[in-house]
């Protein structure tokens, strides 16, 4: 009766006849403060953070708890890897402790939900390391803000490990992710490693995480040696 009760109190008419907009103050306390923290996720407007509120509170008590022991699992669990900074929850990654990965190549890219979009295509079976953003200057981001030391120690021969002889820079195809490549094909190139671009088969201004598995596919075979 109360959730129903709230509910409709969103399409309650106003003077005019007109539908008067939801305020937080309409809210109990601990509703308007989960919708508040609601809003503050990536695509969660005020409408859609009411609707998921409303939903939890409908919700079994242990669908409930299951996400709030989820979110905070999250938050407990999860590191870089040491190796590649990707986020995991063993060290090293699930990627670097495979033995059957190639050694030899290692795919640059920005984020963690990047690894993703590459592996959906199940053609690449390399290394990956992960910068954790882009080269932009107007935001205050420089080389030393990103993880590029790290990733020029994994070029150094390890005994009884392959060297690595190809570097795929992945990074978006935007004008943060081209300049981010241009800065570190001049870093590796004079190492004698082979530093290749993927193809740009992704197109620009997006972002990879957003690519289908065929576009991923192609970007992966058309990519160039800089």
């Amino acid at each position: 009766m109360l959730i129903a009760t709230l509910e409709k109190k969103g399409n309650r008419p106003g003077r005019s006849g007109a539908a008067e907009p939801f305020r937080m103050d309409d809210f109990a306390a601990p509703l308007a403060q989960l919708i508040d923290e609601l809003k503050r996720l990536p695509g969660i407007g005020q409408k859609s953070a009411q609707r998921i509120a409303f939903h939890l509170l409908r919700a079994e008590p242990e669908r409930a708890a299951a996400l709030a022991r989820a979110l905070a699992g999250l938050r407990e669990n999860m590191r870089f890897c040491s190796v590649c900074n990707n986020l995991t929850d063993i060290d090293p990654c699930q990627f670097c402790a495979d033995p059957r990965r190639n050694r030899e190549v290692i795919c640059v890219v920005e984020e963690p939900n990047n690894i993703f979009s590459i592996e959906k295509t199940r053609e690449y079976n390399g290394l990956y390391h992960v910068l954790h953003g882009a080269i932009a200057p107007l935001q205050g981001v420089g080389p030393d803000q990103l993880r590029i030391h790290s990733l020029l120690l994994r070029l150094r021969e390890t005994p009884g490990q392959p060297p690595v002889r190809e570097i795929i820079l992945a990074t978006d195809p935007d004008s943060e992710g081209e300049a981010t490549a241009a800065y570190l094909a001049r870093l590796l190139k004079p190492l004698g490693v082979k530093v290749s671009r993927i193809g740009m088969g992704i197109p620009v201004g997006t972002e990879i995480e957003f690519a289908d598995e065929v576009t991923m596919l192609k970007a992966l075979e058309g990519r160039r040696e800089l």
